[in-house]
């Protein structure tokens, strides 16, 4: 699940900082939720044209997105910046990444539109594979793929922790594919992570 408040350019993000310095905590430990990255964008760094806003979230519990998004921690967003638009996708894989213990510092997001003419299954094995790959680099803490049925678009979303490579991308393995609009860079500010599901 991800919404993105896209905001004015000259905006004190600043501001943006500190409510995540001190609201960011709230969502520890959360019940049935995987993380939260909480991702910005600032205007003319790693390629951005705007401000923005733009935390993204893994659940492990569907009814746990719903209760929040019917909460007063998404009622006080609202109601401070008006209520976004919020997409989800179905989650295809989910992968630890070999900088799991380190705290992620950046994150980037990767669309592209299924092929029509090609039947769906191969598409995702082809896409996870890559996910696998991705995950096994070095300074990846997590990668997530998700399914957009509506548009049949895959998402791919990479948490990273230390300096960007040279060719700082998430971009150096695609075999399944290019994206269809360039990979949206982050920085992560803090990083939630949610109580795990008890088993069975």
């Amino acid at each position: 699940m991800q919404y993105e408040i896209t905001l004015p350019a000259d905006y004190d993000m600043g501001v943006i900082r500190d409510r995540v310095a001190t609201r960011g905590h709230l969502l520890d430990g959360a019940p049935g939720l995987g993380l939260k990255a909480y991702a910005v964008r600032e205007r003319g760094r790693d390629g951005s044209p705007v401000n923005e806003y733009a935390p993204f979230y893994l659940w492990d519990d569907p009814a746990a997105l719903t209760g929040f998004l019917r909460g007063p921690g998404f009622d006080a967003l609202s109601g401070d910046f008006g209520r976004p638009s919020v997409r989800h996708w179905h989650t295809v894989a989910r992968e630890h990444g070999s900088a799991r213990a380190e705290p992620p510092n950046r994150a980037e997001r990767t669309v592209r539109t299924l092929r029509p003419d090609t039947p769906l299954d191969p598409q995702l094995t082809e896409a996870t594979e890559a996910l696998r790959r991705t995950a096994r680099a070095d300074g990846v803490h997590t990668a997530a793929l998700g399914l957009d049925p509506y548009r049949w678009e895959l998402v791919r979303f990479v948490l990273r922790s230390g300096p960007p490579a040279p060719d700082a991308g998430g971009e150096e393995d695609r075999p399944y594919g290019a994206p269809d609009a360039p990979t949206e860079r982050y920085t992560v500010l803090h990083l939630s992570e949610g109580t795990p599901r008890p088993p069975g």
